[in-house]
């Protein structure tokens, strides 16, 4: 998604949208716009964006001005030299918990990191230059595969957040990711990168777990996506722990479980932080 000059300083939900609906623009009313503008906080969003920070400084501001604090457990597990790493985590709140690994991560490495992201992230120009953009709500860019060998290949740290949603409650009431996806594991073992299991604590409303439980019951959109600006506004003041474990070598992923079980193992291992 190309981001216009203009969203550096201010994002439009309406001009979003409007691209991305495209010859249906026309059918959108105007009051669902205005709507969309007071839900998501634009001009609260607005206010930050025109400090006009960019990158790893962009996410420690994201923090300040919303007054959280983070306490960070296990910096001595962050390999040193030219190890290059997969950073995986739990994905508990869908904002909160990215600007803060970008922020750690990318201070700690000087910057040297690449998220994975929904491209809907990429309208926030200050965090654009850290993001590989995934399509969560269309077709992917022809050139996506590239840009994720690129990725991986290169000199960043990669993070990612396998699950690809946020966190939803559990049959047994518990807060958990869905299983991961496996691609962390394949990119990681081909590129020889050891993964370092993170974990984040922290929750979302229960307004927001339970439009998830009733848009999976009902087949719908994942309309509590939707919610996630609004959760980060509500989250002004909280508090957060981010635990690092110990890096796991590529080479323990070998042929004595499926990628898939090892995706699950390295997922437990993130909750037994």
């Amino acid at each position: 998604m190309q981001v216009s000059e203009q969203s550096v300083t201010s994002i439009d939900i309406g001009s979003i949208i409007r691209a991305r609906a495209k010859g249906k623009a026309r059918y959108i009313p105007s009051f669902l716009i205005k709507f969309l503008e007071r839900f998501i906080h634009q001009d609260f969003i607005n206010a930050y964006l025109k400090r006009g920070l960019v990158g790893v400084p962009f996410c420690k501001g994201v923090l300040e001005y919303l007054n959280v604090t983070v306490d960070v457990e296990g910096l001595e597990n962050l390999p040193a030299g030219d190890c290059k790493c997969t950073f995986v985590s739990n994905h508990p709140l869908g904002a909160i918990d990215g600007v803060t690994l970008g922020w750690v991560i990318g201070e700690h490495y000087d910057g040297k990191i690449k998220y994975l992201v929904n491209d809907l992230l990429m309208n926030l120009k200050g965090l654009a230059p850290l993001c590989l953009p995934i399509n969560k709500l269309g077709k992917q860019s022809r050139n996506f595969p590239a840009m994720v060998d690129e990725a991986f290949g290169g000199d960043n740290h990669v993070i990612m957040f396998p699950a690809g949603l946020c966190s939803r409650r559990q049959k047994d009431g518990t807060i958990r990711d869905i299983p991961w996806n496996k691609a962390f594991l394949k990119k990681s073992i081909q590129t020889k990168r050891d993964i370092v299991p993170v974990h984040f604590i922290g929750y979302n409303s229960n307004r927001f777990y339970n439009v998830a439980q009733w848009c999976k019951r009902l087949h719908l959109p994942n309309f509590a996506m939707a919610l996630l600006p609004d959760e980060m506004y509500r989250s002004q003041g909280g508090h957060y722990t981010v635990r690092f474990g110990k890096p796991i070598s590529w080479q323990t992923f070998d042929k004595s479980k499926t990628m898939v079980e090892w995706a699950r193992w390295v997922q437990d291992t993130v909750y037994k932080l």
